[in-house]
């Protein structure tokens, strides 16, 4: 299994495509924290990453499926998947590396964005970020991440282009993360189901580990959702 880890690894950062990805996250989430209005956190006054934790998910809804679209849909056109199943691996071996290998992509993107929360704690006069509830953040960061590529491995699962594999992962997530909330805010729901259906979403369980407190319940709906997602994929696997 971590052999196809790290060749996924090797994969992903072996042309330039890999490195502007992460560049642009970057980028991105650091001007929407330090320049651009009604995010900056500079006029916003408080030292706080909650902008940041805020538009993340978003932005990831492009970065992962950018970095999971290619890998299987590539080993379907390229025809190594039909070497990949020579080796003396499992469907579930093959899987777990390369849901393991993107996440440890995933992380690597977000590691550096811990200079966020030095700068604003060094630029804070008075107390400075809430520790307990950027951890939180942080963890639940990373529990979104790992869901997001278990979906985007599963949708490459589906298709030998690439492309496809991107839109269908990028908007799966978008359903996960926005979609349940979304719904619940309808009229019709207004009784006492929008509560449970806004559950249903990855959004609610995000927003309660961000407030700091570890949730067993919210902790079982995310490795819930990435058990459901590479099951599928192997599943797609087997037939092939």
């Amino acid at each position: 299994m971590w052999i196809i880890c790290k060749k996924e690894w090797q994969q992903f950062f072996s042309s330039l495509t890999g490195y502007l990805a992460i560049i642009v996250f970057l980028l991105l989430n650091g001007l929407l924290l330090f320049v651009f209005p009604n995010s900056n956190v500079l006029d916003f006054g408080y030292a706080s990453l909650n902008s940041f934790f805020t538009t993340a998910p978003f932005i990831l809804l492009f970065l992962i499926p950018t970095i999971t679209m290619r890998s299987i849909a590539e080993e379907y056109k390229s025809g190594t998947f039909e070497l990949l199943k020579t080796l003396p691996l499992k469907p579930s071996q093959i899987v777990g590396g390369k849901f393991f290998g993107a996440l440890l992509i995933v992380v690597a993107a977000l590691v550096p964005t811990v200079i966020y929360a030095v700068s604003i704690q060094q630029l804070s006069s008075i107390g400075g970020i809430d520790v307990g509830a950027t951890m939180g953040s942080y963890f639940g960061l990373v529990a979104l991440g790992a869901v997001y590529t278990a979906v985007g491995i599963c949708a490459s699962s589906f298709t030998n282009n690439t492309v496809v594999a991107f839109i269908a992962g990028a908007f799966v997530c978008f359903l996960l993360y926005n979609g349940f909330d979304a719904i619940s805010k309808l009229p019709v729901f207004k009784s006492g189901a929008d509560y449970y259906i806004d559950m249903l979403g990855i959004n609610a369980h995000y927003r309660s580990i961000s407030r700091g407190v570890i949730d067993l319940r919210d902790m079982i709906y995310f490795v819930g959702l990435i058990v459901l997602f590479l099951f599928i994929t192997e599943r797609n696997l087997r037939k092939k």
